[in-house]
């Protein structure tokens, strides 16, 4: 595997991929890499470039959708959450109720945000699209602000009301 630093509008991600240039694991900017980098492979080093220009397409807004192959490491259900991620469309919310639901889950929001949790590639599998069924923002491995300025820059919630001083 290899990391690479991109910075963002909202910190700095530590982007993996594997040696044959799949994405693997994006950190967050409150989260540490571990484990050492490898020599990059000519096809990881592709893999790499790709991603950090898809998710700098990203964040100046000029890319809704990402087309980089995946290597999320998971059990098989939080896989199947994964996958239902990846239909919620740019700039959508959707609940963890209503995942559960889809996925014909009784009660079963709870599994679904545990799930969400453990997602290794934020934004990518856009977990940040998933809120409290009363539209609350509820748990984000990168804290509520950020996944508030994620949902922002899509245009799927909007920006908070101006100060009064």
């Amino acid at each position: 595997m290899i990391r690479s630093a991109l910075d963002t509008p909202v910190g700095t991600l530590q982007v993996a991929v594997d040696r044959d240039g799949a994405l693997v694991e994006i950190l967050l900017p409150n989260r540490s890499p571990r484990g050492a980098s490898e020599a990059p492979s000519r096809a990881a080093a592709r893999g790499m470039d790709r991603a950090k220009q898809q998710l700098a397409e990203y964040f100046s807004r000029r890319r809704r959708a990402f087309d980089l192959t995946l290597q999320p490491a998971g059990s098989p259900f939080e896989q199947l959450v994964w996958s239902k991620l990846l239909e919620i469309p740019y700039g959508i919310t959707t609940s963890y109720g209503a995942i559960a639901d889809e996925l014909q889950l009784r009660n079963g929001a709870r599994a679904v945000g545990h799930a969400n949790g453990a997602n290794p590639i934020p934004i990518v599998i856009p977990c940040h699209r998933v809120i409290g069924s009363d539209g609350r923002l509820t748990g984000y491995g990168g804290g509520l602000s950020l996944k508030r300025r994620l949902l922002e820059l899509e245009g799927a919630i909007g920006l908070p009301p101006p100060r009064l001083f």
